[in-house]
Formats: C-alpha cells, sequence, structure tokens
C-alpha cells in the first residue's frame, strides 16, 4: 500500500457522507496455532483449511456490506487474522476481484495483507503481489529464537528475515514488521538490539508495541515469569522512540513508526473516525448513514457460527450522540499530532461545542493543547497518560 494519505483522505466541511474515504476489512480467522498472548479472533486450524467455504461466505458478505455503501469507492484494503497468508493467493484475488466490482478498487487503493514469516506462507508472498496486494504486515513479534518459543510462535528469527528478504523478491516496497518489547527474561538492552535488528532490514513501517496481558488469554490465566518492571518498560519505550527516530522512523501512533510517506493509510481511516466496511468471522464495520447517524455492525464470532448462518451479521447498533465524544476521541487522539478540529463535526455531525467543558479541563491539566490550535490533540504530557484523557470523554 502507498503510506501516505491520498487528496481524498483530508477532512472538508464540504465532503458529503459519499464523498468521504471508505476502507474495507476482511478477517481470515485461522492460524496454524492459537498463541498465548493473543486477544484476538483467531483460531488453531484442527485439520484442513476450509478455504473454499469460507470464500463462498466472504463473497456473499461482501456484496451485502457494499450494497449500504452505494457509490463509495473503497480507498484502502486490510486482509487481517488469524494468518491470512495461510490461503491461497487465488482465494485472495477473488477477494480483492469482489470488492472491487460491488465497491471499486481506485488504481491507488493501498490493500495490506497479514502475513506470518513461515517458509510455507513467504512462498506465496509472489501469488499475493500478482493479484493486487501491494503492501504486506509480517508477524515477526521477536528476532531471538528463545523469546519466539516463549511467545509460541513457531517461526525462527532466521525465518522472519528470510521472509521479509522474499517479500522484497516479490516485489513489495512497503512492508510492516509487527514486533513487541517487554518479553520475558527481555532486558532493556536486548530489547533494543532486537529494535536495531528490524531496523536494519529497512522496512517502511514498524509496529513496536508491548506485550501485554489480555484478559481470555492464556497468558492471563497462567501469566510468564521474568516480565520487565515497569522502569524498565519505560526505558525500553524512551530508548526505542528515540533510535527509531534517529533511524528516520516517525511515531505517528501509539505503536506506529513510518518512514516519510509510508503511514498506514487502512489504520488512519480508523483514527479519524473513517467509515469501514467488514467482513468474516467477527469482523467489525462502522459505516455513515445519510442521516448522519452512525452505526456499528458485528459478525457472528466463531467462524462455524458465521459459516452456518444465512445471515452473517450478529448485532447491528447506533452510537448515542452522548457517547460520539468518547468513540471518537478514543481514535483521534491516538494519532502523535491529533486531528484537524473541523473533523470532529464531519465525523459525528456534532458541533464541536460538545467537547468544550471536558476540553477545557483537560487543558488546565496541561493534557490537551487549546482548540484556538485548530487541532484536537494531546499534549506530550497528554500522550504519555492517553487512557486518562480518553476516559474524560465517557458519558457520565
Amino acid at each position: 500500500m502507498r503510506g501516505h494519505c491520498s487528496r481524498s483522505c483530508q477532512s472538508s466541511s464540504t465532503l458529503s457522507v459519499s464523498e468521504q474515504p471508505l476502507a474495507f476489512y476482511v478477517h481470515l480467522p485461522w492460524c496454524v496455532q492459537k498463541c498465548p498472548y493473543c486477544d484476538f479472533n483467531s483460531h488453531g486450524l484442527r485439520g484442513e483449511l476450509p478455504e473454499a467455504r469460507y470464500l463462498e461466505a466472504l463473497l456473499g458478505d461482501i456484496a451485502e456490506e457494499a450494497s449500504r455503501a452505494p457509490g463509495r469507492r473503497v480507498a484502502s484494503v486490510f486482509i487481517g487474522g488469524g494468518t491470512p497468508s495461510l490461503f491461497s493467493a487465488d482465494a485472495v484475488g477473488r477477494i480483492l476481484a469482489a470488492i472491487d466490482h460491488h465497491c471499486g478498487l481506485g488504481a491507488e487503493a493501498e490493500i495490506t495483507l497479514e502475513a506470518n514469516p513461515g517458509t510455507a506462507e513467504a512462498a506465496r508472498f509472489a501469488g499475493y503481489r500478482a493479484v493486487g496486494v501491494n503492501r504486506l504486515s509480517i508477524g515477526v513479534q521477536s528476532l531471538d529464537d528463545e523469546r519466539l518459543a516463549r511467545l509460541g510462535r513457531i517461526h525462527s528469527a532466521q525465518e522472519a528475515a528470510g521472509a521479509f528478504a522474499m517479500a522484497r523478491d516479490a516485489g513489495f516496497d512497503n512492508v510492516n514488521l509487527d514486533l513487541m518489547f517487554g518479553l520475558p527474561d527481555q532486558s532493556v538492552d536486548a530489547a533494543l538490539a532486537e529494535l536495531q535488528a528490524a531496523v536494519d532490514m529497512a522496512p517502511e513501517h514498524l509496529s513496536w508495541y508491548q506485550l501485554t496481558l489480555e484478559p481470555n488469554t492464556r497468558f492471563a490465566a497462567e501469566p510468564p515469569t521474568g516480565l520487565p518492571d515497569d522502569d524498565a518498560l519505560a526505558e525500553m519505550q524512551d530508548c526505542g522512540v528515540e533510535l527509531l527516530e534517529q533511524a528516520g522512523f516517525a511515531r505517528y501512533e501509539v505503536s506506529a513508526y513510518a518512514t516519510p510517506k509510508r503511514q498506514c493509510r487502512h489504520n488512519l481511516n480508523y483514527w479519524r473516525f473513517g467509515d469501514y466496511l467488514a467482513v468474516g468471522a467477527g469482523a467489525h464495520g462502522k459505516l455513515t448513514l445519510d442521516t448522519g447517524e452512525i452505526e456499528r455492525r458485528w459478525k457472528h464470532r466463531h467462524p462455524n457460527t458465521f459459516l452456518g448462518s444465512a445471515l452473517k451479521t450478529a448485532e447491528a447498533s447506533r452510537i448515542a450522540p452522548a457517547q460520539l465524544p468518547f468513540e471518537f476521541m478514543l481514535n483521534a487522539l491516538r494519532v502523535t499530532r491529533g486531528v484537524e478540529a473541523e473533523l470532529y463535526p464531519l465525523a459525528t455531525a456534532q458541533p464541536i461545542t460538545q467537547l468544550d467543558t471536558v476540553w477545557r479541563t483537560l487543558v488546565a491539566r496541561g493534557l490537551v493543547e487549546p482548540l484556538p490550535s485548530g487541532r484536537l490533540c494531546c499534549t506530550p504530557l497528554g500522550y504519555r497518560w492517553l487512557n486518562d484523557v480518553v476516559a474524560a470523554f465517557l458519558p457520565e
């Protein structure tokens, strides 16, 4: 994918709903095995991958979702999981062709596919490039074999480097590497050494984030030993950000770092409270209706339920006006520079005066920039305490 925002991504008070950017998320839920830290809707394979059956269900789901946004072209597609690279290039090509048929994919559309570094998946990279994928996101997670084993990963550090080389050989000039820090028995120096090794590969984008023990994961029930303390985590974060900036990566979101003009457009659309259709087991979408109301829809979460249901949508609901400030800020304030103040009324159909009371309180505490700046943006202090800033917008 091309990492910079096109002109259509820029906010403008003159844009109608039909002219606003639209993204498309596709969820492919299976992995070879479930990682103990993962809280995504992913499921370890038991037997053969039901590619043909799931593809048939997806194609119907794509047609249904597209009918809800007539006339809106898709600016980005993100195929996530799970491990999407378990699916064949032919299946991915048919998914993209269906989106193009029903919605239209612009020539500059950013099309990302998540992939694992295993040799079997990496061998398919050229096929994915041939069917239109133009950005890969490779789940490296660590570049140390011992830590990879403790994370339950089934690839090696050598395979990770090999997968990146295969991506280049396949013609990908826009690659993200996912890398974690704060791993069991990981020192500050070790974390920075792994980050430097990732930087040395010269990807266009890095997603670098702390291992957290999420509810309903095996690590939450059985925490690994040797996790770094808060002081070590803070030092990893601060030194890592400095290392990345010196290497030419700009931090533009909590855990996202990009070389110039290589920010992830699909994720920026999320953070700018943009609309996105979503298909596949457990996928969640958001769409602004012609009335100005915002609707969220969830698909049946378990793959078997999704496959067995004639109606793929499990639930749909409208966002209450009182909830909109929190919903908007939960996304927008993740971006290091925030968003243009004029985006709030455009994206929510609510007056920006709705934010006045809370915003003034946060300004007084030094957590956000004053509105005359023209941006809804945290200060460096506020960015450090982002969860508290966002929570201030929860309805009473």
